[in-house]
C-alpha cells in the first residue's frame, strides 16, 4: 500500500491543495427549478433557453435545470406547453440562482381521441440499436485525430469554519477568489490543472491504439505517468456500447440493447440543430440503486445518430465516494458520413461521506475536445509496434506559452490561468512546505529530506515470538539524489533473540518506459516461508495483535539477489534473477531429512543457488509510474506469469540442483450488471529431491486478516507438494440481492463469495528424503475452503466467514473463522 501511495506522490501536492486554493470566475452559471404556480409541484421538460440564442436545457424529473456559459444573453425565458412562458434578466459573468413558478393557461382544446400505440421515444430507441454498426466509431478500419484534453481538481464545500481554522491562517488571501458549481450549487476553489495536446491513432486490425502526447502541462508537476494518465486513452468510453465502465463498475448505457428493461423513456422534443432535424428522449430508471443514470440525448432523424447527449448517475446508485457525475458529448458528422465525438465534457463530486455538505470533497471535471479527423489511413507497421501505447515527446514538457496559444482547441478562462500562478505561489511559502512534508509523510509512510526519506514508520517497532520487541529504522533515496539510481537499506534488532539483521538495495533504471531495470538486493533478516505475496510484513506493527497462531514458524534467511527487468513492449516483460540463499529454521518447525542409512539427520541450515526466469504478459495494461516503482492500474485482458527456476550445484556453495516451473493466469471481469469476478488459476511442478522448505509450501494465513491470495483457513507449513492445481475464484455482487432489500438498501451493504481450492502431490522420492513436521502434510485429497461476505461497511471494511470444506481431521485447525479486511473501492 505505502509502495502504491508513493507512485501518486507528484499529485499530492495538488491534493493538499484540495484544502487551500481557489481562483476567479468569468463564465455566466445559472441553476434552478421550475414547479407550477399552484400546486407547487415540479415541471419537466420545459425549455429554458437564452433569449435570442440556442443556448438552453430542459428541465429534468424533479424541474431542476443548470446552465453554464461563455456568450450568455441579457434575458432568461422558460417555456412549456400549456404555461405562460416567463422572462426573467440574468447578470452576466457570475453565478445565480433563478427558480420559475410557471402559470398555467386557460386553453379551449378541441376533442381529442387516444388509440393505443408504441411510444415514440421506444421507437427511436430501437431504431439507434438497429444502427448502432454504422454510428459506432469502432467500425472503422483506421482512424487518427488530435486531442486536447483538460483536468481540472477543485475543493467544495468549504465552510466559514474551516476557512478560520489556524493552519490555514498563512494561506487566508486563497479564500478570496470562490466560485460556485451549477451542478448542485456547493461553493468551490480549482486546486489543480493539466492541460494535454496528443495525437490519437485507431487500428482495428489487429487492433492497436496509440496516443502520441506533444505537449503537456500539469500545474507544478512534471511526471510522465501522470501526463500519460492525464490523456485520452485512459478517461475514453463509448455511448454506444451496452455498458459505461465508471470506476471499474458497469452502468447501463441509455441505448444498450436492453435499455428498456431498466429505463423508462419519454419524447419530449425535436428541433434543429444546425442543419440536422433531431429528437430529444429523456430518460429514468425503471427501479432504485441501480447502477443506471438520468438524463436525455439527441438523436438526428435520418441515420439514428446520437447528436448529443447530458446524463448523471441515478441519485441512489450503489457506488461509493461519488456523489454525484454528470456526462456530456457531443458529435458531429465528419465528412459526410463519419459520426465523430467532437467535444468531451465530465464532472464528479467526490466526498468520503455521502451527501454530506460540510466535510471537504472535491470536484473532479474533464474536457476534452477533438479535431483534424483522418479515416482509413494507415501508418507503418512499425509505428504500431511501438513498445508503448503512450507517447511523450522530448519537447512535450517544454512548450512555451506561445506555443499552448496557438495550439490549444479553446482558451484558458481567467479561472484555469489563476491556477497555474496560485499554485507555483503557494508551493513557495514556508508554512506551506511544511504541511505538505507532513501531509506526505502520513499517507506515504516515508518522512522525506529532500535526497534521503526515512520509512516505512509502520515498521518502526513489532513483535514476535522469535524476537520478542522488533525495532526496524530504515529508509531510501530519492529522485533528488538521483533520477535513476535509487539506495535503500534497513537494520533492525530484537529483544529476545539480540540479533541485528540488516539489508541495502540498489536500483539503477537506465530506461522507465519501456522498463529496464537492473538492481541488486542482499539481506540478513528473517522470513515467514510459505506467506503469500499479499500478506502484511513480518514487521507491520499491527500483526501480532491479529495472529491466530503465535509467529514461531519464522526462519532466518541470507539472500543474495541480482536481477535485469527488460520490457520487450508494452504488455510483456522478462526478469532475469541469479539468487543466493542459506535459510536457518528458527521456530518450532525444524528440517528433519533421512540420510542414505535412514537415519534422521537435521538439518540447520539449506543453501542454494538458482537462476530464474519470470515472464509477464499483460495486454493492453495500462501503469502509474512513480521516481523507480509502477504500479498497474489494470487491464481488461488475462494477466499470464510464467516462472522457470533451475537451482545451480556447487555454485556458490549451493546444495541442489532442481527445476521448477510455475504457470498462472489471472483476470477480473464486470458480469453484465450484477457485479464482478476475479479468478486465479495456478499450476506447478517441482524436479528434484529437496527439504521440504525448498518445495511447494501452499500459502497459508495465520492472521484474522483476510488474504486474498492465502488460503485462509490453511496454517503455515500444513501443506507441502512438488506439483500441484489452485483455483481461486470470487464474484462482488455489488449489493444485487441486498439493494432489494428496503432495510438493507440504505446501508449500501455489498454481499461477496468465495472459493479457493488446491489438489497437489508429493513424489516418492521427496516422501522418503523428508521427515515431515507433525502438522505438515501432503495433499492425498483436494484442500478446498469457501465463503461469503459483506463489503462496503462503512465503505471500507469487509468482513468475511470462511469455511474449511476438506482436511478436517488435521490438527489445530480452525473449521471456520471470520475475517477482516480494509477494502476501498467505489
Amino acid at each position: 500500500m505505502q509502495t502504491k501511495i508513493k507512485i501518486l506522490k507528484p499529485l499530492l501536492t495538488g491534493m493538499f491543495v484540495l484544502f487551500l486554493v481557489s481562483v476567479f470566475g468569468q463564465v455566466t452559471k445559472i441553476m434552478g427549478r421550475v414547479i407550477d404556480s399552484d400546486t407547487k409541484e415540479p415541471i419537466p421538460f420545459v425549455n429554458i433557453f437564452f433569449k435570442g440564442t440556442t443556448i438552453g436545457v430542459t428541465s429534468d424529473f424533479d424541474g431542476n435545470y443548470s446552465l453554464e456559459t461563455k456568450t450568455p444573453g441579457d434575458t432568461l425565458v422558460a417555456s412549456y406547453v400549456g404555461y405562460k412562458s416567463q422572462h426573467r434578466k440574468i447578470y452576466k459573468n457570475r453565478f445565480q440562482t433563478i427558480d420559475f413558478e410557471l402559470e398555467s393557461k386557460n386553453i379551449d382544446l378541441p376533442e381529442v381521441v387516444i388509440h393505443a400505440g408504441e411510444n415514440p421515444a421506444e421507437i427511436l430507441l430501437r431504431k439507434i440499436i438497429a444502427n448502432k454498426d454504422s454510428n459506432s466509431r469502432n467500425e472503422f478500419e483506421a482512424y487518427q485525430y488530435e486531442s486536447y484534453n483538460k483536468i481540472e481538481v477543485d475543493a467544495n464545500n468549504i465552510t466559514e469554519k474551516f476557512q478560520n481554522r489556524r493552519i490555514l491562517r498563512p494561506f487566508k488571501f486563497i479564500f478570496d477568489y470562490m466560485d460556485t458549481s451549477t451542478v448542485n450549487g456547493k461553493t468551490y476553489l480549482p486546486i489543480f490543472l493539466s492541460e494535454t495536446l496528443s495525437d490519437f491513432y485507431f487500428r482495428k486490425y489487429p487492433k492497436s491504439e496509440k496516443e502520441v502526447i506533444k505537449a503537456t502541462k500539469v500545474s507544478g508537476v512534471e511526471n510522465e505517468s501522470v501526463s500519460q494518465f492525464l490523456g485520452d486513452m485512459f478517461q475514453s468510453y463509448n455511448f454506444y456500447d451496452n455498458y459505461i465502465t465508471i470506476f471499474q463498475k458497469n452502468f447501463v448505457s441509455p441505448i444498450a440493447n436492453f435499455g428498456l428493461n431498466f429505463y423508462k423513456y419519454y419524447l419530449v422534443d425535436s428541433t434543429y440543430i444546425g442543419n440536422k432535424w433531431c429528437y430529444n428522449i429523456m430518460f429514468k430508471p425503471r427501479r432504485k440503486q441501480e447502477l443506471t443514470f438520468t438524463g436525455n440525448f439527441w438523436v438526428h432523424d435520418t441515420t439514428f445518430a446520437i447528436k448529443s447527449f447530458d446524463i448523471r448517475i441515478a441519485e441512489d446508485a450503489n457506488i461509493n465516494y461519488l456523489n454525484d457525475l454528470v456526462l456530456k458529448q457531443d458529435f458531429e458528422l465528419i465528412d459526410g458520413k463519419y459520426w465523430m465525438v467532437i467535444k468531451d465534457y465530465g464532472i464528479g463530486d467526490f466526498n468520503i461521506m455521502d451527501n454530506n455538505k460540510t466535510m471537504l470533497g472535491f470536484f473532479g471535471k474533464k474536457t476534452t475536445t477533438y479535431k483534424n479527423f483522418v479515416f482509413d489511413e494507415l501508418k507503418d507497421k512499425k509505428f504500431y509496434s511501438m513498445p508503448t501505447n503512450v507517447i511523450i515527446t522530448e519537447k512535450a514538457y517544454t512548450q512555451d506559452e506561445d506555443y499552448w496559444k496557438i495550439n490549444r482547441h479553446e482558451s484558458l478562462t481567467k479561472d484555469e490561468k489563476t491556477i497555474y500562478n496560485m499554485v507555483d505561489t503557494l508551493k513557495n511559502l514556508p508554512a506551506f512546505k511544511t504541511w505538505i512534508d507532513i501531509f506526505e509523510t502520513v499517507i506515504t509512510g516515508y518522512y522525506e529530506l529532500n535526497k534521503f526519506e526515512i520509512g516505512p514508520y509502520a515498521s518502526l517497532m513489532s513483535f514476535n515470538a522469535i524476537e520478542g520487541v522488533r525495532f526496524r529504522l530504515g529508509g531510501q533515496t530519492t529522485g533528488e539524489f538521483n533520477e535513476q539510481i535509487r539506495l535503500d537499506g534497513h537494520v533492525a534488532y530484537g529483544t529476545l533473540d539480540k540479533r541485528f539483521k540488516y539489508g541495502v538495495g540498489l536500483l539503477y533504471l537506465p530506461n522507465k518506459n519501456p522498463r529496464r531495470a537492473i538492481g541488486g538486493n542482499y539481506k540478513y533478516d528473517i522470513e515467514q516461508l510459505g506467506n503469500s505475496p499479499n500478506a502484511f510484513r513480518e514487521d507491520f506493527f499491527l500483526a501480532a495483535l491479529f495472529r491466530r497462531n503465535p509467529a514461531n514458524k519464522l526462519s532466518m534467511t541470507s539472500e543474495y539477489h541480482f536481477y535485469y527487468e527488460h520490457e520487450w513492449f508494452n504488455g510483456f516483460s522478462n526478469k532475469l534473477n541469479l539468487i543466493h540463499k542459506e535459510i536457518i529454521p528458527l521456530g518450532d518447525e525444524k528440517v528433519l531429512l533421512y540420510d542414505d542409512s535412514g537415519e534422521v539427520i537435521s538439518k540447520d541450515k539449506i543453501t542454494t543457488s538458482e537462476i530464474r526466469l519470470d515472464s509477464r504478459f499483460a495486454f493492453n495494461e495500462k501503469f502509474l509510474m512513480g521516481d523507480f516503482i509502477r504500479i498497474s492500474v489494470g487491464t481488461k485482458y488475462p494477466i499470464i506469469g510464467i516462472q522457470y527456476s533451475y537451482g545451480i550445484p556447487g555454485f556458490l556453495g549451493g546444495e541442489y540442483e532442481y527445476h521448477k516451473l510455475n504457470i498462472g493466469i489471472r483476470h477480473w471481469f464486470n458480469v453484465l450488471n450484477i457485479g464482478w469476478s476475479r479468478y486465479i488459476v495456478e499450476v506447478g511442478k517441482v524436479w528434484g529431491t529437496l527439504p521440504f522448505p525448498l518445495l511447494v509450501l501452499h500459502p497459508g494465513n495465520e492472521t484474522y486478516f483476510y488474504d486474498e491470495y492465502a488460503f485462509n483457513l490453511m496454517n503455515y507449513f500444513e501443506f507441502v507438494s512438488d506439483q500441484y492445481l489452485s483455483v481461486y475464484y470470487t464474484h462482488h455482487f455489488d449489493g444485487f440481492f441486498l439493494n432489494r432489500i428496503p432495510l438493507m438498501r440504505k446501508l449500501k451493504w455489498r454481499e461477496v463469495g468465495y472459493f479457493r481450492g488446491v489438489i497437489g502431490t508429493l513424489s516418492d522420492k521427496n516422501k522418503n528424503y523428508n521427515k515431515l513436521p507433525e502438522n505438515t502434510h501432503t495433499l492425498d485429497r483436494p484442500y478446498m475452503e469457501a465463503g461469503v461476505g459483506i463489503e462496503n461497511i462503512f465503505k471500507v471494511i469487509r468482513v468475511d466467514g470462511i469455511w474449511r470444506l476438506t482436511q478436517l481431521e488435521n490438527n489445530n485447525i480452525n473449521k471456520f473463522a471470520f475475517f477482516v479486511s480494509l477494502y476501498f473501492t467505489f
